[in-house]
């Protein structure tokens, strides 16, 4: 028996060890679907070009993980069990942006910012409200959050406890990716080495407390919302993976013992062959990196397990409804590229918050393809397809280039190169040159979107019912706030606070442990992060010629 006999037997074997959802797996006409086509490498096997498991969606569909978010802690929390009860399998967390800013609702930073961009949580009892009702052990959880993410983690794991949840049960992710904040999305509050040391102890934390849990989700997603092209999207974000993983294990961890729990968040565009090339060489560069660079020996830190969202940069205020077109595409090429997890966007957010019925539709776009196209019966139906394998290579071969100059720039390190790039702005410029290019490209006339600068005539549609947050929610969250500052012991607090302090100017110590003791007190989010800034400072960007 040849290689690939031997290959192709034991994907044989592990196909044949796993699951099946109970559907046909069959063609409308009753042609009955072999699950996999072509030769390797095979689904489940190094490099996992073709997906990280051997059965794919013939075992179990991708989570449908809708992102939520907006107003107080309890209308979150209802909005949370009206997509469960529509049949979505995750819960994603959006916070509003004094508390991406780690600031709390009465910040003069705050004003007029309280609950729009998604919900706000200022102490432990607005993430209790949050998760009211909901079994956190049996429903995983991700919270979009970046700079003040180790503090918002406090939060969750104390109120879990506190709901009877132990911190070993929980599943879910949280972003905690702060390098692309410096690369595109704007959200840090500390500067790029003690921000890392951050994510670092969290690693460390979940890896020893929390193996459900997922620390990092490292983020393409952002960096291509704030107009990369694909290829930067997945040069930039591996190269944020490599850096953590030094990170990591220059603060002690062995690689396999945190590398299985990272994942990673991608953008799906609209350019179908491109963004499925782009999900496939993701994984094989991911487990090539993770085997020869970095030593990894557990097939698990070899595999890349990915979220991806559709792109709301693509989404067009104009003739709105065609975003719900646009949306199914974009889902289409993130299930073609073997996601675990979706969110597809709604189709008025280039209005406004999604609405309660826009939010469902884009959940049923998702189970549309999931149950009704056939696209999941086979895995990796694409795998093979000259123009696809072609587009795979080329993808890897280009993102191969970028980690060259990267590499070059931190001499033999990802994660000093990557603070090379962040400190002399070629990130920020890189991104912004391939803005600046599309963005010509449409206004030429050269690059066509429906809608905007093309087929406007006709079709006209009535208004678009928006969400609009009543300011009243401001005003209810600003006496929230005030009445648990009323009920807590200002004297513990302080004395939390001042083990935050410590612990932070202390690099040996893992911080995690002082965060949940001071959030238990009801310290609120902007009292720690001003804790950890007496220490670590403020980070203020350079600007770019």
């Amino acid at each position: 028996m040849d290689a690939d006999d031997q290959a192709r037997a034991a994907w044989e074997a592990a196909y044949g060890a796993a699951p099946q959802r109970d559907v046909p797996f069959s063609t409308m006409s009753g042609v009955d679907l072999p699950p996999l086509h072509g030769d390797g490498p095979y689904p489940g096997q190094f490099p996992y070009t073709r997906g990280i498991h051997a059965s794919m969606y013939r075992s179990r569909l991708w989570t449908m993980r809708m992102f939520a978010g907006f107003g107080t802690a309890a209308d979150t929390n209802a909005r949370f069990r009206e997509l469960l009860r529509s049949g979505g399998t995750g819960l994603s967390t959006a916070f509003d942006m004094p508390t991406l800013m780690g600031r709390d609702s009465d910040s003069p930073w705050a004003l007029g910012e309280v609950g729009r961009a998604g919900v706000a949580v200022d102490t432990l009892a607005d993430v209790e409200d949050l998760f009211a009702g909901i079994d956190l052990g049996a429903v995983s959880t991700s919270m979009t959050i970046n700079g003040p993410a180790a503090v918002v983690m406090a939060m969750f794991v104390a109120a879990a406890e506190a709901a009877g949840v132990e911190r070993a049960r929980l599943s879910g992710t949280i972003q905690n990716d702060i390098l692309k904040e410096y690369q595109a999305q704007k959200e840090y509050i500390f500067p790029p080495r003690p921000s890392v040391r951050l994510v670092s102890d969290l690693v460390a934390f979940t890896a020893a407390e929390m193996p459900r849990w997922h620390p990092v989700s490292v983020s393409g997603y952002h960096i291509r919302e704030a107009g990369s092209t694909a290829v930067q999207e997945l040069a930039f974000t591996l190269a944020n993976g490599f850096a953590y993983v030094e990170a990591a294990v220059a603060a002690g961890l062995a690689v396999d013992d945190f590398a299985p729990r990272l994942s990673f968040f991608f953008n799906a565009h609209s350019d179908l062959f491109e963004e499925v090339g782009k999900f496939r060489a993701a994984r094989r560069i991911w487990a090539r990196w993770m085997r020869d660079r970095y030593g990894a020996t557990d097939p698990r830190s070899h595999m890349l397990r990915m979220h991806a969202q559709t792109a709301g940069v693509s989404l067009t205020a104009q003739q709105p409804r065609n975003n719900i077109a646009r949306v199914s595409l974009q889902a289409l090429s993130a299930v073609l590229g073997g996601v675990q997890s979706l969110h597809t966007d709604a189709y008025d957010e280039a209005l406004a918050l999604p609405t309660e019925a826009a939010a469902r539709i884009a959940l049923r776009t998702q189970q549309i393809i999931a149950h009704e196209t056939g696209v999941a019966n086979v895995v990796d139906p694409l795998g093979g397809a000259p123009f696809v394998e072609w587009m795979t290579d080329e993808v890897e071969r280009r993102a191969e280039e970028i980690f060259d100059h990267i590499d070059e720039a931190g001499a033999g390190s990802m994660l000093e190169g990557v603070y090379a790039g962040i400190e002399d702005g070629w990130f920020v410029g890189e991104i912004a040159e391939a803005s600046y290019r599309f963005q010509r490209e449409v206004d030429a006339g050269e690059r066509i979107i429906v809608g905007v600068n093309a087929f406007r005539e006709g079709n006209e549609e009535g208004e678009a019912e928006i969400l609009r947050i009543d300011p009243r929610v401001e005003e209810e969250q600003l006496a929230r706030l005030a009445a648990v500052k009323q009920e807590r012991d200002d004297a513990v607090v302080a004395a939390a606070l001042g083990r935050v302090r410590a612990d932070a100017a202390d690099p040996s110590t893992n911080l995690l442990p002082a965060l949940i003791d001071a959030v238990r007190t009801y310290a609120t989010l902007e009292e720690v992060v001003d804790a950890l800034a007496s220490v670590f400072g403020r980070y203020e960007e350079s600007a770019v010629a």
